[in-house]
């Protein structure tokens, strides 16, 4: 038996188990292995249909009688409802927008119900509990090894060997079973249960495999921060003997996968620093003059990131850097003087020309706001700046007008920038096509970085023989330890200032009855000749049948009730994803001319939209965004040194809601949001996992700043010591399986 073997060689599955397999990622024996449980149960907590009490989280075991599926009469949402018994009488099970449910068990099912209890006194019911199919045999655990004992229930006996870690021998329970009745619950998919997992997994731990598969971890490092072995943890995550076990395993796994990570981010980093670049040193006095023309006074955080991007841009090896930094904290003016040093810099052994700068945004929208941004930076500088994008090529300055942009052909545009005759070009991912070739492309700067793969990023970065400096920017908040194993490749560069003069964002959390006054504090502002955002979860009203998704407001039906019964006098425009690429930058340049007062809009506008005069953002169903995704939305108007204000109106009020919506109002800058927002929510929900390679267990790492600051430390020293990984194959194999799996998901 190989890990590497598909899991249909060794079980019999059905096609709706082969399906709900591949959905979760588990094609092969180690897949299945590393399908890791979200939590355990412990048998002997549940609660019999006799005890239950309105307001209880309980487990019930018993028997599935009269499943069926109705709709409600008032609104029409499909319910599935039936009845539990057990030996204590029944209770009734029901489940909202859940129609499915009564199709997928049988009267007469065995079943583990979790959930909470509803209801009043004589009408209880278990409000959408979970479900899972368990055997007579579990059954029978749930109440024999109830929780009585003085040590909690746990098994009699002489107890399972105990290792000092690291120790090679693997720790196996003393039974197979559930030790101290200890239920491993994982994450599911129709066709496959947690009970299902539980025997596959046991029948593959049942043949010794894992004594045969070497640890790729070496045994010092194991000592150093005492994680148990490779064989040990994989018992322990899903069979432990207590909790502490699994906890111990959930660690060695968590500063496995960030010390793979950092190990790759380090290989990477050094392959670079032996990579040749443009030495790009622009004459200091130049430099500063190009400062000296900023409508406003640089920050000391600002020149702090000038210093230290032309210091690295001199070194003549290319340089990786991330710029964070809050909306407005004026990324884009340092940016603009990189770009300014790079063209001001001559190719190497020529007298004539300049090095060439290419800066890629996400969308069409900000692409164009850049290029007007640069436009203005370097109007009194004579230097050709274009614009690519997918629905048109422009070129700055035109000739007809000095101050001008034209539009040019994109054929026309190709040749002179392979020519190296425009020095500075703007644009989306159209950058990375083929057709697109620069004769010195010194430095890439790349906006709201985060949104391009690691490949595209490489693919731009990599037209020219010598690598080109990368400035990649970002205001999206990033937590720290985040920042270091993602980013790990990259210096990072903090914009913790505000110009002067800004003022501080008036976030407020808007009640049902409070939207009257919030309304009427935009109407104040909307008669001082402000503007305003409204941002909606969707576009369109849901079709009548999905009735679960009637509460969130559309931007079109949002956009007409709003003309209709609050801002009649004022002029109303919506803009989404669906419109067409003129159709939104017809829009946006409306609303920047005023001739628009209060844009409906989906998080379309979250990234880099820039209309100073905008100064209310209304968010409604606040509590379906994340709060880095807020915070870029309110970041839209806090453009200039008017008083900014947002309302955030969430559909619910739960306490979870109101905890996050209360962290965005009095966080004081996206930093410590980001910290917050990595603590509050659970790991699954960080947008982004895919794309970073990071698993849950990886995730749920990030919160542990020692634990990463540690496989940091571990994983540079050992690159510094071994940049090949000679000496280390076992953690070569495991990088270059590694990527074999990212590449392939």
């Amino acid at each position: 038996m190989d890990l590497r073997e598909p899991i249909s060689e060794h079980f019999r599955l059905t096609n709706i188990q082969k399906t709900a397999l591949g959905k979760l990622g588990i094609k092969t024996l180690r897949d299945l292995l590393y399908h890791f449980p979200f939590r355990y149960e412990q048998a002997g907590s549940e609660a019999s249909t006799g005890e239950l009490q309105v307001g209880q989280e309980v487990t019930v075991v018993g028997i599935l009688e009269k499943l069926t599926t109705k709709k409600s009469w008032k609104r029409r949402i499909p319910i599935s409802d039936g009845y539990l018994r057990d030996q204590g009488g029944r209770v009734k099970l029901m489940w909202f927008n859940q129609p499915y449910i009564a199709k997928m068990y049988a009267d007469g099912t065995r079943v583990k119900a979790t959930g909470k209890v509803t209801g009043s006194p004589g009408k209880l019911y278990l409000a959408n509990p979970q479900l899972e199919k368990i055997s007579a045999t579990e059954e029978g655990l749930f109440v024999q090894t109830g929780g009585n004992s003085a040590d909690g229930g746990a098994p009699q006996g002489d107890g399972p060997r105990t290792e000092q870690f690291p120790s090679k021998e693997i720790v196996y329970p003393e039974s197979a079973a559930v030790a101290e009745g200890l239920f491993a619950q994982y994450p599911e998919s129709r066709g496959v249960t947690s009970l299902w997992f539980r025997h596959a997994i046991q029948k593959v731990l049942a043949t010794g495999i894992i004594e045969q598969t070497e640890d790729p971890l070496p045994p010092d490092m194991l000592k150093r921060y005492n994680l148990p072995t490779l064989g040990s943890a994989l018992v322990w995550m899903h069979i432990p003997e207590k909790l502490k076990d699994a906890d111990a395993a959930r660690k060695r796994f968590a500063f496995e996968e960030v010390f793979m990570i950092q190990l790759e981010r380090g290989l990477e980093r050094k392959k670079q620093s032996h990579e040749k670049s443009f030495a790009v040193d622009a004459p200091k006095q130049a430099v500063d003059d190009f400062i000296g023309t900023f409508p406003f006074t640089a920050t000391g955080a600002q020149e702090k990131a000038i210093e230290a991007i032309l210091h690295d841009m001199r070194s003549g090896h290319p340089m990786s850097r991330l710029l964070e930094g809050d909306v407005g904290s004026g990324k884009t003016a340092v940016a603009a003087t990189a770009a300014y040093a790079t063209v001001r810099t001559r190719p190497e052994n020529q007298k004539f020309g300049t090095l060439q700068v290419a800066y890629m945004a996400p969308t069409e929208i900000l692409a164009k706001q850049h290029f007007e941004s640069f436009i203005k930076y370097f109007e009194t500088f004579p230097i050709n700046i274009g614009l690519i994008t997918g629905s048109g090529c422009y070129k700055f300055p035109s000739k007809i007008g000095r101050g001008k942009s034209t539009t040019i052909s994109r054929t026309q545009l190709l040749k002179w920038v392979a020519a190296g005759e425009i020095p500075v070009v703007i644009g989306t991912h159209a950058l990375i096509q083929k057709s697109v070739q620069f004769k010195h492309l010194a430095l890439v700067v790349i906006d709201e970085q985060h949104r391009f793969g690691t490949a595209q990023r490489q693919k731009l970065a990599t037209k020219e023989k010598r690598l080109p400096h990368l400035l990649s920017m970002t205001a999206t908040p990033i937590p720290r330890t985040l920042a270091l194993t993602i980013y790990g490749d990259l210096d990072l560069t903090l914009l913790d200032e505000m110009p002067a003069g800004r003022k501080r964002i008036i976030t407020e959390i808007v009640s049902p009855s409070g939207r009257p006054k919030a309304y009427t504090k935009i109407h104040e502002q909307l008669a001082e000749g402000r503007q305003a955002y409204v941002i909606c979860p969707r576009i369109d009203e849901p079709d009548p049948d999905k009735a679960f998704a009637l509460m969130a407001k559309s931007v079109t039906a949002e956009a007409k009730r709003l003309k209709k019964d609050v801002f009649q006098n004022y002029e109303i425009a919506i803009l989404h994803s669906k419109m067409t690429p003129k159709e939104k930058d017809e829009t946006m340049q409306k609303f920047a001319a005023h001739e628009i007062d209060i844009l409906v809009a989906t998080s379309v506008v979250e990234v880099g939209v820039n209309v100073p005069n905008a100064t209310m953002i209304f968010i409604e169903g606040a509590e379906r965004f994340g709060l880095a995704q807020l915070h870029q939305l309110r970041g839209r108007v806090v453009r200039s040194n008017h008083q900014a204000y947002c309302f955030v109106c969430p559909e619910s009020r739960g306490e979870h809601t109101l905890a996050r919506l209360k962290a965005l109002a009095t966080a004081k800058n996206g930093f410590e949001l980001a910290e917050q927002d990595l603590l509050q929510r659970g790991p699954g929900e960080l947008s982004g996992r895919k794309q970073w390679g990071i698993s849950d267990i990886g995730m749920e790492a990030l919160k542990n700043l020692k634990l990463v600051e540690a496989a940091r430390t571990e994983a540079l020293a050992l690159v510094e010591q071994d940049e090949n990984l000679l000496r280390h194959p076992l953690l070569q194999h495991a990088l270059f399986a590694r990527a074999q799996t990212l590449h392939f998901e």
